[in-house]
């Protein structure tokens, strides 16, 4: 058995839980905040068989989409910020990132 932990962006997660449970893969939900842009975003826990890994990645990156935002840079700590003009650049999010974990043992009460 395994767990998959995946982490994707809040825009995707409704829809990539729905693509899960069509395919019987029970998921649990977790509100996270990434480090990078300091958005929140959402972690999945998913529990199955070894043999069922690479079709539970596979829905994932189907409902996990790539896309570019305009983000504002922080100014620079200590520098100069007479010299600083912020100005946004685009960078890509989305998509999924996944930890495959073996689960050495599994209780439901």
């Amino acid at each position: 058995m395994k767990l998959i932990i995946a982490v994707v962006q809040d825009k995707d997660s409704n829809r990539l839980v729905d693509a899960l449970g069509e395919e019987n893969f029970k998921t649990t939900k977790l509100a996270t905040t990434g480090g990078f842009l300091k958005e929140g975003n959402t972690t999945l826990m998913i529990g199955c068989e070894n043999e069922y890994v690479d079709e539970a990645l596979e829905v994932i990156k189907d409902n996990c989409s790539h896309r570019e935002q305009m983000v504002a840079p922080i100014s620079p700590m200590g520098g100069n910020a007479d010299s600083y003009i912020p100005k946004p650049v685009k960078v890509e999010v989305g998509g999924a990132t996944c930890f495959i974990l073996p689960i050495e043992s599994f209780f439901q009460f």
